[in-house]
């Protein structure tokens, strides 16, 4: 890069940030990180708040670029599907892809982030400094204000660059906003539905209650219960509810007894495996769900959103730090060009990401309409079992919508769900016409045929859609 600016702020000790101080440290730029909260290391600081992590295909390649892949893998539990949970405690077990080597991974937050932490302060170039709030930034003069959480003195940071990785609540965000110095389009949507975090203790042993390699679901239509494992044999368990629709929400399950008649009624299972809910309910928060997009993501050559600051999304396709990792891919990629100056490097990383950090936001809405109602459908299960069929048999031809996003790193989200939408649209279309059936016959020249068909159906929804201008 022609212009030499070297020395660059970050904003945020989160898991992009950590991430992308380590990367561009290995690049040889002096790194300076700040973060609001005490280090994750020596203090426990989930406060309810950590809703376990799913790590996948574009989160690894994340870890290979920067050589941690092998460490992180210590720390993950392989996820094979999902065990749905129905009302009297049945449980049906749907795999995520009908290749074996397909899965997904169960991984602790503060683990993963406390890695990412060490390995960054490994680099003589990377400074960390915790309990330093960023109050704003004045992206003109590539200034940031800080606040010490302990001492309350406020002191000024300043950068050839500063990036800002501090989430959905991100202080540079705001100050892009509140400036008014250029036009910036910010949206933040919110799900009716919040979250609270629960827990299934291990056995006395030390053992799992439950299955250990699924991430369980009890899908009941309008609200789900999930749980997803941990090393130490416990499972971190989500409640999502709407605030105030239905006969249970958040707003009315304000005793003991409400909620385990909630449980009683809705979790039976569940609730056998749980003598702590009632601590965990009242203990931890309930918490909001929402969807950030903005744009632009960057100011000239001076300042750049990441991750969650540019794009928050709901977590429902276990992605949001899978593409946050996958930022950091993209980046090193433009990087790597060494374009003129950072203003070309930040406009190109933009215009390579935008358009997939949108489809991932609104795949992770819909997954969150499947898994709390239509996997407990039986014509939706009957589909996944057909899409688990053929990619057994056809592993090289093709791959369910879930398949295209999480297992093919090198597929953009975008193509991954314009092709993903139109083969489900096209599977329910040979369904609902009678086409092909449910009842399989699962012979593989039988197979081939139901493919070839759910092909030409698949091309031409899409050049329907090509047509229509609505790729």
């Amino acid at each position: 890069m022609k212009e030499t600016k070297q020395n660059i702020l970050i904003i945020g000790a989160g898991l992009c940030g950590s991430l992308l101080a380590l990367r561009l440290a290995q690049r040889g730029y002096k790194v300076n990180v700040f973060e609001m909260r005490p280090d994750l290391r020596k203090v426990d600081i989930s406060a309810g708040r950590s809703i376990n992590l799913a790590l996948s295909n574009r989160g690894i390649k994340a870890m290979k670029l920067v050589g941690i892949e092998d460490k992180v893998k210590a720390l993950c539990i392989p996820m094979h599907g999902r065990m749905i949970h129905d009302k009297t405690g049945n449980t049906h077990l749907s795999n995520y892809s009908g290749r074996e080597h397909e899965y997904i991974n169960s991984i602790s937050r503060g683990e993963l982030n406390g890695l990412l932490l060490t390995e960054a302060e490994k680099h003589k170039n990377v400074s960390i400094y915790f309990n330093k709030k960023c109050k704003s930034v004045d992206f003109e003069n590539t200034t940031a204000l800080f606040q010490d959480y302990k001492t309350k003195d406020k002191f000024v940071e300043d950068a050839d660059v500063i990036i800002a990785t501090d989430g959905a609540g991100s202080a540079m965000r705001k100050s892009y906003y509140l400036g008014k110095k250029f036009l910036f389009s910010f949206s933040q949507d919110y799900l009716t539905h919040g979250y609270k975090e629960l827990s299934i203790h291990p056995k006395e042993n030390g053992d799992y209650k439950t299955y250990k390699n699924a991430l369980h679901i009890w899908p009941r239509g309008s609200f789900m219960l999930i749980a997803l494992p941990n090393l130490d044999g416990s499972f971190t368990v989500t409640l999502f509810l709407s605030y105030d629709e239905g006969e249970y929400h958040f707003n009315n399950l304000t005793t003991e007894e409400a909620v385990l008649k909630f449980f009683q009624k809705e979790f039976p299972d569940a609730l056998a495996l749980m003598p702590n809910l009632i601590d965990d309910f009242f203990k931890n928060p309930t918490s909001p769900l929402g969807t950030v997009k903005c744009s632009p993501w960057h100011y000239k050559g001076n300042t750049l959103l990441m991750g969650d600051a540019a794009h928050a999304i709901v977590p429902f396709y276990g992605q949001g730090m899978n593409a946050s990792f996958e930022d950091v891919v993209e980046f090193d990629k433009i990087l790597e060009k060494n374009l003129e100056s950072w203003e070309a490097t930040f406009k190109a990383y933009q215009k390579t990401r935008k358009k997939d950090t949108d489809a991932i936001a609104d795949l992770a809405i819909d997954n969150f309409h499947e898994m709390k109602s239509h996997t407990a459908n039986p014509v939706f299960q009957k589909k996944r079992k057909l899409e688990m069929l053929l990619e057994k048999h056809f592993p090289d031809e093709y791959a369910s919508k879930y398949a295209l996003v999480t297992f093919n790193e090198d597929i953009r989200y975008h193509e991954a769900m314009l092709k993903g939408r139109a083969q489900d649209k096209a599977i329910l279309n040979l369904l609902s016409d009678g086409i092909i059936s449910t009842k399989l016959d699962k012979t593989k020249n039988n197979l081939k045929t139901i493919l070839d068909k759910v092909k030409q159906e698949t091309e031409a929804i899409l050049e329907d859609d090509r047509i229509a201008d609505l790729h």
